[in-house]
């Protein structure tokens, strides 16, 4: 049975392969949280790139705090894929999303990589059944979907394929958490993971409206910037709806609104509210909200609402 070669919290040394705008992200992200990176990219320039990135990044890591140790100087670009992995405790792969480029990408590392270290995917959208199917050892293959830029925004999607072993998914999870990022491990495989398809719902339906001359960019913007985008740094679209129901929660408001659900408003089928849908709905708002009152609630939202208000206006957004 396979098992990691070296704890989570121990790693020191990580190689991206693919330094881009994701892969060179996440080389300024290790690098701030004092790890030591040697990264590869094919692209003759890379190094300089990479590294223009990195020093452009550093100011806002800066700010935020670095771990004790973290400098610009752990950074090494080498001159092979092998070199790069070839004593790594962790891999970070941020290929461009092709196919069969990340899925050749992905056992030349697990080749040239050491047996017992995980391997993450950046891929923004392909299950890892589909990208490790070429590897000669998949189960230390995971996904480890971050967002753009890598080294502020804090969530990362992990996802194993059909032949990764939990225990790599396991150790992904809290090797992520360890660096400082927010972790949403996900119970199945899914094209496009969790948030991706929830921003490509939103991002359909602008360009619908766009092409019908139904709505401006600008209006578009301002939709979600001054009103639910306000909303979505501390609450998400269950409990903004838990809340619209007011003292009956998430129940009534699955009463009163949830006819709306067949209304034509968006070009994106929506689901049947089944007698299912309707107890997933209010069970998992109950757990989300953990028996806090709506008042509770509101006050919170409230401060944290007048919180974003206020750091927009000093940044004159």
């Amino acid at each position: 049975m396979w098992q990691p070669s070296v704890a989570p919290g121990a790693v020191d040394r990580i190689a991206c392969v693919g330094a881009g705008v994701i892969g060179g992200g996440w080389v300024a992200h290790f690098l701030a949280r004092g790890r030591r990176v040697t990264a590869w990219d094919p692209a003759p320039d890379a190094g300089d790139r990479l590294r223009r990135l990195v020093d452009a990044a550093w100011p806002a890591l800066e700010t935020l705090g670095l771990a004790d140790g973290a400098t610009r100087d752990n950074l090494t670009v080498a001159a092979t894929l092998e070199e790069a992995v070839a004593d790594a405790e962790f891999v970070q792969e941020s290929a461009p999303e092709d196919l069969g480029l990340k899925s050749g990408l992905l056992a030349r590392i697990d080749a040239a990589a050491p047996p017992g270290i995980v391997i993450g995917s950046s891929t923004s959208g392909y299950r890892m059944t589909d990208m490790q199917a070429s590897a000669v050892h998949p189960e230390r293959l995971v996904v480890g979907h971050p967002f753009n830029p890598p080294y502020l925004v804090p969530l990362v999607e992990v996802v194993g394929g059909e032949r990764t072993h939990r225990a790599a998914v396991t150790w992904a999870e809290e090797f992520y958490t360890l660096t400082g990022k927010t972790v949403i491990v996900m119970d199945r495989e899914v094209p496009g993971f969790i948030a991706n398809r929830l921003q490509e719902a939103l991002w359909r339906e602008a360009l619908h409206m766009l092409d019908a001359g139904e709505a401006t960019v600008a209006q578009i913007e301002t939709a979600v910037t001054a009103g639910p985008g306000l909303r979505w740094p501390f609450h998400g679209p269950c409990t903004t709806f838990h809340l619209a129901g007011g003292e009956g929660g998430m129940a009534h408001a699955l009463d009163h609104f949830g006819p709306a659900l067949e209304y034509p408003w968006t070009r994106l089928a929506s689901p049947a509210l089944t007698g299912s849908l309707r107890e997933a709905l209010v069970t998992g708002a109950a757990q989300v909200t953990e028996g806090r009152s709506t008042a509770d609630l509101i006050t919170e939202r409230d401060r944290r609402l007048i919180a974003v208000l206020r750091a927009l206006r000093e940044v004159g957004a």
